[in-house]
């Protein structure tokens, strides 16, 4: 029988977070979280904070899952996806992309996170170094952290119209013997920064000459503005270079909440892959892959209907802010996000509070995307024209009125 424990021990209080792993203590708060708790539930807000659009799923994606529900595909899969759904996804980068790649290298993931996250794992050794261009996605370096690896920043360039630009000299001078991985994410989040071919290939060489990987996040591909998709590392790459790609199906089809996606990784690798998807997620539901086939091959007009209709609110933000007294702000080449900067001292995340109480503007602090992101904010346009007007006469009201709430 076991000893009774003393009634001191009970009265004790225990940290439990004190005993966790450090690295997982070392896990930071997103402040995109802490100004969206303060607003999530007030209808009021424009909700500008979070990288969603505002279109529900087509209907066809939604009928293609409940057909696979009423069919019975609601058991388990294989680890790395349906063979119908990684053969669609071969189709859909042959199509837009013009490149061959087998579906024995692509693994369906739950999510661009979950594939960031799994290519982290493959990667990473505790205390190797990954450089990230920021400002960034906060997800990314906390993957690296949770992985054991050390995320390294590589800034942007601000130019003095608002535009953001990464030499390559910067990347190459971050470099150190604890390097391992380059990280792109091309278009960006929250920059809206694409990288040119030209620029691609010859980051390529120097992943080559330095035994480097190159981790590329191509979520947003289809969201740009000069009638021609971004490109694509798997243009300039063969499956046996140092390339993983990750992408998810949230952004292209409005299926966040669907928690799909995929990493593309070198030739060799899918027993890899197919075992750090067995043992994170088993596989994602059968019936959503279904949906995603459906997405694949039948998505195309969707895609062009959100990405006119990201332009038409692209072009509304940025006029409207760009009149504002001490706001800078650049069309971006790419993805659906504006990150103007705001003359002053205000810090970004007390500035986000203050839009979403006084302007009932929601929006995400550029701080979010680390100390890079000071002075910035993160305004998402993947909404509707209507919406995109509305939010500039809100933010003008405040903004404008040259009552910045910021220390002279």
């Amino acid at each position: 029988m076991a000893e009774p424990v003393a009634a001191a021990a009970l009265d004790t209080p225990v940290d439990l977070a004190a005993l966790l792993s450090e690295r997982i203590r070392g896990i930071g708060t997103s402040q995109i979280g802490l100004v969206a708790d303060r607003g999530r539930d007030d209808p009021d807000v424009v909700k500008l904070w979070i990288g969603e659009g505002d279109l529900p799923t087509p209907p066809f994606i939604v009928e293609a899952a409940h057909r696979a529900m009423q069919a019975g595909h609601t058991r388990y899969t294989t680890s790395l996806g349906l063979p119908a759904l990684r053969a669609a996804l071969g189709a859909y980068h042959a199509r837009h992309w013009g490149v061959d790649v087998p579906a024995d290298r692509f693994a369906v993931t739950a999510g661009g996170m979950n594939a960031i996250m799994q290519a982290a794992q493959a990667l990473l050794e505790p205390g190797d170094e990954i450089l990230i261009p920021a400002p960034a996605w906060p997800n990314l370096a906390e993957a690296v952290r949770i992985t054991g690896g050390v995320p390294v920043t590589v800034p942007y360039r601000i130019q003095p119209d608002g535009r953001f630009t990464l030499p390559l000299s910067d990347i190459e001078a971050a470099l150190t013997p604890r390097t391992r991985v380059i990280m792109v994410n091309s278009p960006s989040n929250p920059t809206g920064w694409t990288m040119p071919l030209a620029e691609m290939t010859a980051l390529r060489d120097l992943a080559r000459a330095r035994g480097l990987w190159i981790l590329s996040d191509e979520v947003y591909a289809h969201f740009t503005y000069g009638n021609q998709i971004a490109p694509s590392f798997l243009q300039i790459c063969t499956e046996d270079d140092r390339l993983i790609v990750t992408n998810t199906f949230s952004k292209n089809w409005a299926m966040t909440g669907w928690r799909a996606g995929w990493v593309i990784f070198p030739r060799g690798l899918a027993p890899t892959f197919a075992k750090l998807g067995q043992y994170s997620t088993t596989s994602i539901p059968t019936f959503i892959q279904h949906a995603c086939i459906a997405a694949l091959d039948e998505g195309d007009g969707f895609i062009r209907t959100m990405v006119d209709r990201c332009a038409e609110a692209r072009a509304i933000l940025v006029e409207g802010l760009a009149r504002l007294p001490g706001v800078t702000v650049a069309p971006p080449d790419g993805a659906f996000y504006l990150m103007p900067r705001i003359a002053g001292d205000e810090p970004s995340l007390d500035l986000a509070y203050r839009l979403l109480r006084d302007a009932k503007v929601g929006v995400a602090p550029g701080t979010a995307f680390g100390p890079a992101g000071e002075g910035l904010i993160r305004i998402c346009f993947a909404i509707s024209p209507e919406l995109a007007r509305e939010a500039v006469r809100r933010l003008s009201g405040v903004l404008g009125t040259g009552s910045s709430g910021r220390a002279n």
